[in-house]
């Protein structure tokens, strides 16, 4: 199985949407790991969800804010 990789705050859907109000599907990455914690761009509730199972219901990155690093 292939690690999906994703940067540190950037937006993604699900497969499945969130079983809030908003039924949303796009989540932001806020905390990186074995276990990720998503934030729900329709509620803002916070999920922590293992690497594996990330895998399986990720669909796709919407806007990926990658690191940039500034020489002196």
């Amino acid at each position: 199985m292939e690690l999906i990789k994703v940067n540190l705050y950037d937006e993604v859907e699900m497969k499945k949407p969130h079983p809030c109000v908003h039924k949303s599907h796009r989540f932001q990455v806020i905390m990186l790991g074995a276990d990720l914690k998503l934030q729900c761009l329709g509620c803002g509730n916070i999920v922590m969800i293992s690497r594996i199972k990330f895998n399986q219901k990720f669909k796709k990155i919407l806007n990926s804010h990658e690191t940039i690093i500034f020489d002196k």
